[in-house]
C-alpha cells in the first residue's frame, strides 16, 4: 500500500470540510516579495558557460523515449562539429560500456542564427528501477552522466513528481533550479516557457543556448518532461520567421508518436503510477482538430489500475485568480474541462501566471451560453488546479490577485518557486509548494491530494 499517512485522517475530515458545496475561504498569502522585472544572468556567469575543450558535449537533456517508461533520449550539442554522435551506456560507472546507440544530428537558423549540431539518441529496451551511465564525447572531452529508469507501472507504486514553470535564467530561476535539486524530484513536469530567448531582439537565440546550459545539472540526470508555452512560439514573420516553435522542436524531442499522436506539441506517457497527458494551449484545440481527436482518444485507453493517476500538463490555467493572464485559458477550460471530469483527472498543472495558486477541487462543466449558470462550483469530483507559472523568469511576477478570492481558490501567493507531487500510494498523493526563500523541508503551502478514480 505504499508508505502510509500518519495524518491522514486529520486532513481527510479538513479537505471534506473545505471540499463540499460551501467551501472555507481560500487564502492570500501575505508574503510579499519584489515585483520588478528581474534580470537575465549575463552570457558569462559561469552557470551558463559552455565546458571547455573542442566540441565538448554541452547543453545535455534527457526524456522519456516511449510511452511505458523504457526508453531515454539524450539531447546534446556539439559546437565545433558534429562528431560521431554516440552516446555508450550500460550500468557500469567510470566510461567502461560498450554499447552505444548513434543518434541523429539536426541543425536550424533562425534569422541571423545558426545552431549548433543537435544530437538526439533514442536508448531502448531498459530495465525498469534501474540507475544507468551514460557518456558522451571522446577523449580529453568525454562527459559522463546517469539516469534512474522509473518503476513498472503498477497499481500500489510510489513516484515523485517535481513541477516548475515560466522558468528562464534570472539570479532568481537559477534560485528555483537549485532549491529544486535539493529535494526529492524523480522527474520534472516542466509546464512551459523555457528560456525567455523571444524577449531579445530578434529572439536571440544564443539563449536558448545558455538556458540549456543551465538547467544541463538537473536535466542530464533526470528526464524533464516538456510543455510547451507561449514562449516557445519564437513566431517573427517580419524577419522571415513564420513557423511558430521552431527553435522548441529542433531543441527539445520527445515520444509523441508513441501515444498515437501526430504531433510533439501533445502527447502522453506513463511514468511510474501517473499517465502524464500534455496539451498544447497554443495550437488549434477545437471540436474535430487533431489535438481534440487525439485527447479523447488517449483518456478511453488510460487504465487507471495500472496507472491509478491521471496528471495532466498545460501552459495557459484553465482556472487563475490573479490579473495577469485572467480568463486566457477560458477557451480550452469550455471544451476539454468535461472530459477532465468525465475521465476524474487528478490534477492539472499550468504555468504562464508568474505566481503560485492552488485550487479546491472544482469544475464549471454546468455553464452554457443559455442557462447563465457561469460560477464555477467546487466539486469533490473535479480536479484540482495548480498554477506553478513562479520559476524565476526576466518577466518578474504577476500581480494583483483579484478580489475578493474566488471560494474555489485555495492557496495563492505572488512569489518565486516550485512543486512537488509526492505519490505516496494510489489513493493519496501530497502536493507541495516551495518558496524560494524558505529551506528545503518548508513547504509554503501542501495539501493531501485524493485518486478522483479511487475516491
Amino acid at each position: 500500500m505504499g508508505r502510509p499517512f500518519p495524518w491522514i485522517l486529520c486532513v481527510y475530515v479538513l479537505l471534506l470540510s473545505s471540499s463540499a458545496g460551501r467551501c472555507r475561504a481560500g487564502i492570500t498569502s501575505s508574503y510579499r516579495r519584489k515585483l520588478a522585472w528581474s534580470v537575465d544572468l549575463p552570457v558569462d556567469d559561469p552557470h551558463l558557460k559552455a565546458p571547455e575543450g573542442y566540441n565538448a558535449p554541452q547543453q545535455v537533456h534527457i526524456h522519456q523515449g516511449d510511452y511505458e517508461g523504457r526508453a531515454v533520449i539524450i539531447s546534446w550539442v556539439t559546437q565545433d562539429e558534429p562528431g560521431d554522435g554516440k552516446v555508450y551506456y550500460g550500468q557500469v560507472q567510470g566510461g567502461e560500456n560498450s554499447t552505444f546507440v548513434t543518434g541523429q544530428t539536426y541543425t536550424y537558423s533562425f534569422y541571423n542564427y545558426t545552431s549548433g549540431f543537435l544530437h538526439h539518441a533514442v536508448i531502448t529496451g531498459l530495465e525498469f528501477s534501474t540507475k544507468y551511465f551514460y557518456t558522451l564525447g571522446s577523449g580529453n572531452v568525454t562527459r559522463e552522466f546517469w539516469f534512474t529508469t522509473p518503476p513498472e507501472s503498477k497499481l500500489d507504486t510510489a513516484y515523485t513528481f517535481g513541477v516548475i514553470g515560466d522558468l528562464g535564467q534570472t539570479a532568481d530561476s537559477l534560485a528555483t533550479l537549485e532549491h529544486y535539486m535539493n529535494g526529492s524530484g524523480q522527474a520534472l513536469l516542466f509546464v512551459g516557457d523555457l528560456s525567455y530567448a523571444d524577449v531579445y531582439p530578434y529572439h536571440d537565440n544564443n539563449r536558448w543556448d545558455t538556458w540549456c546550459r543551465l538547467i544541463e545539472p538537473s536535466a542530464a540526470y533526470q528526464p524533464w518532461i516538456w510543455t510547451a508555452g507561449n514562449h516557445e512560439l519564437d513566431f517573427l514573420p517580419e524577419f522571415g520567421e513564420t513557423i511558430p516553435f521552431k527553435p522548441y522542436t529542433h531543441r527539445f524531442h520527445v515520444p509523441f508518436r508513441a501515444s498515437n499522436s501526430t504531433s510533439p506539441m501533445w502527447y502522453s506517457i506513463k511514468r511510474g503510477p501517473a499517465t502524464i497527458i500534455v496539451l498544447s494551449s497554443y495550437s488549434a484545440f477545437g471540436k474535430y482538430t487533431p489535438q481534440y481527436v487525439w485527447l479523447e482518444a488517449a483518456l478511453k485507453v488510460v487504465d487507471r489500475t495500472v496507472t491509478p493517476w491521471l496528471i495532466v500538463l498545460i501552459h495557459a490555467p484553465l482556472y487563475n485568480t490573479h490579473a495577469g493572464h485572467y480568463y486566457e485559458g477560458e477557451p480550452m477550460r469550455v471544451i476539454f474541462e468535461p472530459f477532465f471530469v468525465q475521465y476524474k483527472v487528478d490534477i492539472i498543472f499550468a504555468g504562464h501566471v508568474h505566481a503560485y495558486e492552488r485550487t479546491y477541487p472544482v469544475s464549471n462543466v454546468n455553464y452554457n451560453i443559455e442557462d447563465g449558470q457561469c460560477t464555477p462550483a467546487v466539486n469533490v469530483s473535479a480536479p484540482v488546479y495548480v498554477v506553478v507559472g513562479d520559476g524565476g523568469n526576466i518577466e518578474g511576477l504577476s500581480s494583483p490577485s483579484t478580489r475578493p478570492q474566488a471560494n474555489y481558490s485555495a492557496f495563492r501567493e505572488e512569489s518565486f518557486g516550485h512543486g512537488v507531487f509526492e505519490i505516496q500510494n494510489y489513493t493519496h498523493a501530497l502536493f507541495s509548494w516551495h518558496r524560494n526563500q524558505d529551506g528545503v523541508q518548508v513547504a509554503a503551502d501542501s495539501a493531501v491530494i485524493l485518486n478522483q478514480f479511487f475516491s
